[in-house]
């Protein structure tokens, strides 16, 4: 496990400093905004569902279009998307503001707008959240996740507060006006951001081929699948504290819209004390643990707000339930980029949101349903009943270590010297690699063969097979496909220093001096086209 360092480390890098406070802003903005509309819904619709909807269509775009995101991110220059996300949301809050201020804002229409705002989020988290992993070094990366994650609470602690006066005082088209001008700051901050990119060996992968690499280098690695499972599993209960909470303030203990903002600060206080206690729990508790704890903590808290009926119990019980939050979601996030080499870890953490927020956005539907049906507190008790026994998970599926694997590049592939005049786009590539084998040594070869076809169509390769040769035995081929030449280059550059274990492994079991041998080979159709397709003007003769 990695040496803990200061969770206040990555403020001593400038740029990291200042898209934090900007994005600090950026979040009182966000918070106020969605006091606004949580309480407008309130008041504009008597369905449970559509107030807890207001949390689905903020949490549903995240779920849809984060891959995307994540693809162009890893592609493209991280800032400018950034920048565009932020404009986006700047010009879709003031339309809400003017549509609010005429009175023309309807429940879907609320959602509509709502459901746009998530969009920018989608398209603006996850070239974020990679790019703090190259603004500062990784022994400081869990403490500037951490950071993150307590900067969106800290405003949670005051935010809501500040929405809920707001809107009480001035109405909510003003709480949508000061989401819009809130954007301000962290559209600056990224302009004069001039972030240094490693320049690129190979061009950029097409958008379709990006995806499609994300989702297969996920596929393939079994320890983020387990990250993500338990984060869509965490998403689900978890989110039921925040979709209720209107419902909480107006039914359960009687209030109006500061009482909501000063329950969705409270939980934002929980978030911030356990953000500064997260390294000494990282340092005492295994992750299997501390997720464990955060699902039982969170859960007790929701039972017990249910149960309480007082404003001020109330306000202390949800302490403990943000400081859950923040432990299991900023691990989850550590988790998945400590897991993930640089060139993919923009899709995974995408795909970690896509599973994180979709099972918020389906959680959000599912109490707001069961709310509509037996009430708030009956909602909030089942969830924290889901969220208790949700532990139990991890004696089938527990969670890895982060660190433990060393995903720098490997970079020992060198491009060969061809005979054949190869474009970029030319193929299909086939790659055959011959091994010799001892018979003793098959068991442990086919073992560290099983590892080599994961890490193969992890990085891209299509068709694998193992072949041994029937008329000697101890001869074993390894064949796989990939589309194009440059397919094949970009396939090998992502090779990691872990990866290198089952290589020395193979090159062991090898017998002879020589390594084993490489063919690299190009399809071609063996039939001239003359001879595969009619003449023309010739008829068909079956």
């Amino acid at each position: 496990m990695p040496q803990r360092a200061s969770t206040l480390a990555p403020f001593r890098h400038p740029t990291f400093r200042a898209l934090w406070i900007a994005t600090l802003v950026s979040n009182l903005g966000g918070l106020i905004q969605g006091v606004g509309a949580g309480w407008m819904m309130t008041t504009i619709s008597d369905s449970h569902i559509m107030v807890a909807l207001v949390q689905g269509a903020t949490t549903l775009p995240i779920m849809l279009f984060s891959l995307a995101s994540g693809a162009l991110a890893d592609n493209f220059d991280r800032r400018r998307i950034m920048l565009f996300a932020q404009i986006m949301m700047m010009v879709v809050s003031v339309a809400l503001a003017a549509i609010a201020y005429q009175g023309w804002i309807t429940p879907w229409l609320l959602l509509a707008f709502t459901f746009l705002l998530g969009c920018g989020t989608a398209l603006h988290n996850p070239p974020w959240q990679a790019s703090v992993g190259d603004i500062v070094p990784r022994e400081d990366l869990p403490a500037a996740v951490t950071l993150n994650s307590m900067g969106f609470n800290l405003m949670r602690s005051v935010g809501p507060a500040v929405g809920g006066i707001i809107v009480a005082t001035a109405g909510v088209a003003a709480a949508f006006l000061a989401n819009a001008v809130s954007y301000v700051t962290l559209i600056a901050a990224l302009w004069r951001w001039k972030p240094v990119y490693p320049p690129r060996a190979l061009p950029r992968e097409s958008f379709l081929s990006a995806m499609s690499a994300g989702l297969r280098y996920v596929s393939m690695s079994p320890n983020l699948l387990i990250v993500m499972f338990r984060a869509w599993l965490f998403g689900i209960a978890a989110i039921s504290s925040l979709a209720l909470l209107p419902l909480v303030a107006r039914e359960l203990v009687g209030g109006g819209a500061l009482t909501y903002g000063g329950l969705l600060g409270a939980f934002g206080v929980g978030a911030i004390l356990g953000g500064f206690i997260n390294g000494i729990v990282r340092e005492r508790f295994s992750n299997e643990w501390i997720v464990r704890l955060a699902c039982i903590g969170f859960g007790l808290s929701n039972i017990l707000v249910a149960l309480s009926g007082n404003v001020w119990l109330s306000h202390l019980l949800l302490l403990p339930a943000g400081a859950c939050w923040v432990f299991a979601l900023s691990l989850f996030n550590v988790t998945v980029q400590l897991s993930t080499p640089r060139w993919v870890v923009a899709r995974a953490l995408s795909l970690y949101q896509t599973a994180t927020f979709g099972g918020m956005a389906m959680g959000s539907w599912l109490w707001g349903a069961t709310a509509d049906a037996s009430g708030p507190a009956a909602a909030l008790i089942v969830s924290g009943a889901v969220l208790i026994a949700s532990v139990a998970v991890g004696l089938w599926h527990r969670l890895p270590e982060f660190g433990a694997l060393n995903l720098d590049p490997l970079d020992q592939f060198r491009e060969p010297e061809l005979r054949l005049d190869l474009k970029a786009r030319s193929g299909p590539i086939m790659i055959m690699v011959d091994y010799t084998i001892a018979q003793e040594n098959v068991p442990a070869f086919l073992a560290a063969m099983t590892a080599r076809r994961r890490i193969r169509i992890r990085d891209g390769a299509r068709q694998w097979a193992l072949l041994r040769d029937l008329e000697n035995p101890e001869v074993w081929t390894e064949s796989y496909h990939v589309p194009t030449w440059i397919e094949y280059l970009r396939h090998n550059q992502r090779r990691t220093q872990a990866d290198a274990e089952v290589n020395e492994a193979l090159q062991k079991l090898h017998k002879g001096p020589a390594r084993p041998r490489v063919h690299r080979m190009i399809e071609r159709q063996t039939v001239p086209v003359s001879d595969d397709m009619p003449l023309k003007g010739t008829p068909d003769i079956l």
